[in-house]
Protein backbone atom coordinates (compact mmCIF):
# COMPACT_ATOMS: atom_id res chain seq x y z
CA UNK A 1 0.00 0.00 0.00
CA UNK A 2 1.38 3.43 -0.92
CA UNK A 3 0.71 6.63 0.97
CA UNK A 4 -1.44 9.34 -0.56
CA UNK A 5 0.61 12.50 -1.28
CA UNK A 6 -1.27 15.51 0.07
CA UNK A 7 -0.08 19.15 0.09
CA UNK A 8 0.11 20.66 3.57
CA UNK A 9 -1.63 23.75 2.16
CA UNK A 10 -3.75 23.32 -0.99
CA UNK A 11 -2.90 25.47 -4.02
CA UNK A 12 0.31 27.03 -2.62
CA UNK A 13 2.64 24.84 -4.73
CA UNK A 14 2.50 22.23 -7.44
CA UNK A 15 4.29 20.33 -10.15
CA UNK A 16 6.89 17.60 -10.10
CA UNK A 17 10.70 17.68 -10.11
CA UNK A 18 11.94 20.50 -12.43
CA UNK A 19 8.37 21.77 -12.90
CA UNK A 20 7.81 22.24 -9.15
CA UNK A 21 6.88 25.85 -8.30
CA UNK A 22 5.32 27.94 -5.60
CA UNK A 23 1.98 29.31 -6.81
CA UNK A 24 0.88 32.88 -6.25
CA UNK A 25 -1.72 35.19 -7.73
CA UNK A 26 -1.33 38.32 -9.84
CA UNK A 27 -3.83 41.18 -9.94
CA UNK A 28 -4.87 41.95 -13.52
CA UNK A 29 -5.53 45.57 -12.52
CA UNK A 30 -2.14 46.57 -11.07
CA UNK A 31 0.14 43.58 -11.66
CA UNK A 32 0.85 43.01 -7.94
CA UNK A 33 1.87 39.43 -7.14
CA UNK A 34 0.92 37.73 -3.87
CA UNK A 35 2.19 34.76 -1.90
CA UNK A 36 0.54 33.22 -0.13
CA UNK A 37 -1.99 33.46 -2.89
CA UNK A 38 -4.93 35.82 -2.65
CA UNK A 39 -8.22 34.71 -4.21
CA UNK A 40 -10.71 37.37 -3.06
CA UNK A 41 -9.27 40.89 -3.50
CA UNK A 42 -6.12 42.78 -4.44
CA UNK A 43 -4.11 43.53 -1.29
CA UNK A 44 -2.48 46.57 -2.92
CA UNK A 45 -4.15 49.56 -1.17
CA UNK A 46 -3.58 51.75 -4.25
CA UNK A 47 -5.43 49.39 -6.60
CA UNK A 48 -9.13 49.51 -7.46
CA UNK A 49 -8.96 45.76 -8.03
CA UNK A 50 -8.99 43.34 -10.86
CA UNK A 51 -9.17 39.64 -11.60
CA UNK A 52 -6.69 37.54 -9.64
CA UNK A 53 -4.94 34.96 -11.78
CA UNK A 54 -2.79 32.07 -10.56
CA UNK A 55 0.88 32.45 -11.52
CA UNK A 56 3.90 30.22 -10.93
CA UNK A 57 6.54 32.12 -8.96
CA UNK A 58 10.28 32.24 -9.61
CA UNK A 59 11.95 28.90 -9.03
CA UNK A 60 15.12 30.61 -7.77
CA UNK A 61 16.04 33.41 -5.45
CA UNK A 62 18.72 34.61 -3.05
CA UNK A 63 18.91 34.10 0.70
CA UNK A 64 17.73 37.23 2.51
CA UNK A 65 18.11 35.73 6.00
CA UNK A 66 18.32 32.35 7.74
CA UNK A 67 18.30 30.76 11.19
CA UNK A 68 18.02 27.40 12.87
CA UNK A 69 15.02 25.92 14.63
CA UNK A 70 16.29 24.19 17.75
CA UNK A 71 12.94 23.75 19.47
CA UNK A 72 10.06 21.35 19.07
CA UNK A 73 7.33 23.39 17.36
CA UNK A 74 3.89 23.60 19.01
CA UNK A 75 0.65 22.22 17.53
CA UNK A 76 -0.61 22.17 14.83
CA UNK A 77 2.89 21.16 13.63
CA UNK A 78 3.57 17.46 13.92
CA UNK A 79 6.24 16.63 16.45
CA UNK A 80 6.34 13.06 17.74
CA UNK A 81 7.51 13.22 21.38
CA UNK A 82 8.70 9.59 21.10
CA UNK A 83 11.25 10.47 18.38
CA UNK A 84 14.53 12.31 18.86
CA UNK A 85 14.16 15.96 17.86
CA UNK A 86 16.15 17.04 14.78
CA UNK A 87 16.88 20.77 14.35
CA UNK A 88 15.93 22.32 11.02
CA UNK A 89 17.07 25.38 9.07
CA UNK A 90 14.65 28.19 8.17
CA UNK A 91 15.44 30.32 5.13
CA UNK A 92 13.93 33.62 3.97
CA UNK A 93 14.41 33.90 0.20
CA UNK A 94 13.95 36.94 -2.03
CA UNK A 95 12.42 35.55 -5.24
CA UNK A 96 14.30 36.35 -8.44
CA UNK A 97 11.59 38.09 -10.49
CA UNK A 98 8.96 39.04 -7.91
CA UNK A 99 11.45 40.58 -5.41
CA UNK A 100 9.28 39.33 -2.52
CA UNK A 101 10.59 37.34 0.44
CA UNK A 102 9.21 33.84 1.04
CA UNK A 103 10.01 31.77 4.13
CA UNK A 104 10.53 28.01 4.15
CA UNK A 105 12.73 25.22 5.44
CA UNK A 106 16.02 24.29 3.82
CA UNK A 107 16.28 20.77 2.47
CA UNK A 108 17.04 18.26 5.26
CA UNK A 109 20.72 18.16 6.13
CA UNK A 110 21.48 21.79 5.24
CA UNK A 111 22.64 23.72 8.30
CA UNK A 112 23.03 27.48 8.88
CA UNK A 113 26.82 26.99 8.74
CA UNK A 114 26.46 26.06 5.04
CA UNK A 115 24.48 29.19 4.10
CA UNK A 116 25.30 32.83 3.46
CA UNK A 117 23.15 35.88 2.80
CA UNK A 118 22.94 36.35 -0.97
CA UNK A 119 23.48 32.65 -1.77
CA UNK A 120 21.34 31.39 -4.67
CA UNK A 121 18.74 28.75 -3.78
CA UNK A 122 15.90 27.03 -5.62
CA UNK A 123 12.55 25.73 -4.51
CA UNK A 124 12.16 21.93 -4.54
CA UNK A 125 9.44 19.51 -3.41
CA UNK A 126 9.70 18.39 0.19
CA UNK A 127 8.00 16.26 2.81
CA UNK A 128 6.78 17.78 6.07
CA UNK A 129 5.50 14.59 7.68
CA UNK A 130 4.25 11.08 6.99
CA UNK A 131 1.73 8.92 8.74
CA UNK A 132 0.37 5.47 7.92
CA UNK A 133 -1.85 6.76 5.09
CA UNK A 134 -0.48 10.13 3.97
CA UNK A 135 2.74 11.83 2.91
CA UNK A 136 2.24 15.54 3.69
CA UNK A 137 4.12 17.54 1.05
CA UNK A 138 5.58 21.06 1.21
CA UNK A 139 8.44 23.04 -0.33
CA UNK A 140 12.08 23.32 0.67
CA UNK A 141 14.91 25.66 -0.34
CA UNK A 142 18.00 24.00 -1.80
CA UNK A 143 21.33 25.74 -2.40
CA UNK A 144 22.18 25.95 -6.11
CA UNK A 145 25.50 24.30 -6.89
CA UNK A 146 28.00 26.33 -8.85
CA UNK A 147 28.39 24.69 -12.24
Amino acid sequence: MSRQRTPVVADWFGGEDDGFRLLGTRCAGCGSVFFPREDTFCRNPGCAGGALDEVPLSKRGRIWSYTDGRYRPPAPYVSDPDQEWQPYTLVAVELEAERMVVLGQAVPGVTPAQLTVGMEVEVVPGVLNEDADTTWTTWHWKPVSER
